[in-house]
């Protein structure tokens, strides 16, 4: 008989959290595979794009998910990790997998991989997200969509999402991030990332770094793959040409919100449109760009991707979390940079915003992060720091991030969990002041939950 939701959930949850210490057993994609052989191979059931990078994958491919969807494709999404339910990672049309079918799929792929191991074709139990990109692929697959988004979960190279054949790779920004896992260097990091590259395949990307252009380049040349440069969906944002590029909160409202979004023309397919994003920031021009560059090559591979299904995809682009503002009193971003790259990101993107504005922060981060780092570059712009810690076995204490944020010299209070956080930061904002809450997923979808906002 098949297990309950809450079953499925909580067997799932029993394999280990995510990157909770280094894993027992190596990454290996041909435990991988012999999985999904067992499945009938779901993952050749349908076309796909595949996504890796350090930061802004996620913005990515929901970006290009949106427009795949709008061009009338049946798309799935897979991304991760997720902010308040495990569902939000598997989505077709923008619709998470319901639970009955999580649960089904789930006991599914539970009995195969117990039978796999029972019969020696695997040598343990595969892990949380070998067991979850399966339910994906195999969602998608029952469910016949057209074409799935993927995103890859850490690396490029031996991540689960890293078998079948793509119609196309992203690789978007590449930065210092779970080094204990991708090397200690950028070169490194990329190598890993890189892995996601066919040989005679087609990768879209921007230039980066130049150890991390560098190895992507080699890695072009050794698969014989074609590379398409997004740099042509890049908008000019030097303050020489505000003629190109509109950000105001003036603008018109995405789906309802109150939030900020990015405005500004681009020719695209033989046609100017008017992009309208709600993924602000300068960092996310890079990623919208990312996301167009992939879909005019679809196009080009005779998919209905049109310049209108471009405009209207980027306008309704839903992904939380990034620079999201919640219109109350007082008005709350929230935004889950989690490494130093992203914590740049965040701190330029709420100078333009609220460079005049009271900033109080609620911050909390995994302990394998750069949290001197991050704390540098993010406390400075606030007035105070409540520090905090999420329910999660690799999330630091609010001691631990107190001592490593010492050199800041800033303001800062601690509270035992983001519960007890929220509400006191938002009383020490007051009417005037805007409340960021950051510095880790987990952080922000407690957030999330304790505030009632929703996720769709």
């Amino acid at each position: 008989m098949p297990v309950s939701y809450q079953s499925a959930i909580a067997r799932m949850y029993a394999l280990g959290h995510e990157l909770a210490q280094t894993p027992s057993h190596k990454f290996d994609l041909a435990h991988m595979r012999v999985l999904l052989k067992a499945l009938e191979n779901p993952e050749k059931k349908f076309s796909s794009v595949l996504i890796a990078g350090t930061n802004g994958k996620g913005s990515t491919a929901a970006s290009l998910a949106s427009i795949l969807q709008a061009s009338g494709l049946r798309t799935g999404l897979y991304t991760s990790p997720h902010l308040v339910r495990i569902n939000e990672r598997i989505r077709i049309e923008g619709r998470q997998i319901p639970d009955d079918k999580f649960a089904l799929i789930h006991d599914l792929v539970e009995r195969t991989a117990e039978r796999l191991v029972e019969d020696g074709e695997l040598p343990w139990h595969p892990s949380f997200f070998e067991m979850l990109t399966a339910i994906a692929f195999e969602h998608f697959a029952t469910s016949k969509v057209d074409i799935a988004v993927l995103e890859v979960g850490m690396g490029g190279r031996l991540d689960a999402t890293n078998v079948g054949d793509p119609r196309l790779s992203v690789i978007s920004d590449i930065a210092l991030d779970h080094r204990k896992f991708l090397g200690n260097s950028i070169a490194e990091i990329a190598h890993e990332k890189a892995g996601i590259i066919r040989p005679g395949g087609v990768v879209v990307t921007l230039p980066q770094m130049p150890e991390a252009n560098d190895v992507i380049g080699n890695m072009v040349l050794e698969k014989d793959a074609r590379v398409i440069s997004a740099v042509p969906y890049v908008p000019p944002v030097s303050p020489a040409s505000p003629q190109y590029f509109e950000a105001s909160q003036n603008a018109r409202p995405h789906r309802g919100s109150a939030g900020p979004i990015s405005r500004y023309p681009l020719h695209v397919l033989g046609k100017q449109i008017l992009i309208e994003t709600p993924l602000v920031g300068r960092h996310q021009l890079r990623n919208v760009a990312l996301a167009i560059a992939a879909a005019e090559e679809l196009h080009k591979q005779g998919l209905p991707v049109t310049a209108e299904s471009i405009e209207r995809g980027i306008r309704e682009t839903r992904w939380p979390g990034r620079f999201q503002v919640v219109p109350v009193n007082p008005e709350i971003v929230l935004d889950v940079a989690h490494n130093p790259a992203g914590a740049w990101a965040l701190r330029s993107t709420l100078s333009s915003w609220y460079g005049d504005r009271r900033l109080i922060f609620v911050f909390g981060a995994m302990r394998d992060k750069a949290i001197r780092e991050i704390a540098e570059i993010l406390f400075p712009l606030a007035e105070r720091v409540i520090v905090t810690s999420a329910e999660n076995p690799r999330s630091a204490t609010a001691e631990e991030i107190r001592d490593a944020a010492a050199r800041t010299q800033a303001e800062i209070e601690s509270r035992p969990d983001v519960p007890s956080a929220v509400p006191h930061a938002r009383e020490l904002a007051g009417a005037d002041g805007i409340l960021v809450i950051t510095g880790s997923i987990y952080i922000v979808g407690e957030a999330m939950r304790t505030l009632g906002v929703p996720v769709e």
